[in-house]
């Protein structure tokens, strides 16, 4: 597939990551107050199938594990918010199986296999691990974000998760530096002073 193509589907998706940030925070603004609608995880699960894709087209491992962390906790917060149930049923069976379907394919075309994902010319194994850990903090977010969720029976943005957020965006930033990836880098520089922002205005509330 031709680069352009590919760049094209992650700027597409890294629109939607800062576009769903935009309304959050614009909606925070406007209440004053940190709130969590669903329109952002509308768009967070749209994006991440799509980044989930770019990932798989680059080769890159980090990208494609984030991605995977956190697709079905996006679709677990719709279903807290009484909107994933609202989309049709062939719809939802696609989106669940879709990262399955990726799988099976990545492993079995001759393609792609595990030493080939690890053993991409392209990142080095130490920025290889560097941008893993990196993600997995950065998902840690949304596993915190999940748990906080579900003990207090709705979907919330707590403190830890902006935190989280930022913690892993700086290193996600630093892969994309070295990566030379314009697709990671634009998407966490404008993300990071959201969650810089967001975390102002839930200290103003503590």
């Amino acid at each position: 597939m031709k680069p352009w193509i590919i760049y094209s589907i992650g700027f597409l998706a890294q629109i939607l990551f800062s576009g769903r940030l935009l309304v959050q925070w614009a909606l925070s603004e406007k209440a004053k107050k940190v709130i969590t609608p669903s329109l952002f995880w509308q768009m967070s699960l749209i994006a991440s199938f799509l980044l989930f894709v770019y990932g798989y087209l680059r080769n890159d491992f980090a990208i494609m594990l984030g991605q995977m962390l956190t697709y079905f906790i996006y679709i677990r917060n719709l279903h807290l918010q009484g909107q994933w149930q609202k989309s049709p049923k062939a719809i939802r069976f696609f989106i669940l199986i879709f990262p399955v379907l990726i799988g099976i394919y990545a492993f079995n075309n001759n393609k792609i296999d595990v030493n080939h994902l690890f053993k991409n010319e392209d990142i080095p194994l130490l920025l290889l691990i560097w941008g893993s850990i990196a993600q997995i903090i950065f998902t840690l977010r949304f596993i915190y974000q999940w748990i906080y969720s579900e003990k207090n029976k709705e979907s919330i943005l707590p403190f830890g998760f902006w935190l989280l957020s930022l913690l892993g965006s700086i290193m996600i930033l630093i892969y994309a530096i070295i990566r030379k990836d314009p697709v990671l880098f634009i998407g966490h520089i404008f993300g990071s002073v959201v969650y810089i922002r967001n975390l102002i205005l839930l200290k103003k509330h503590d």
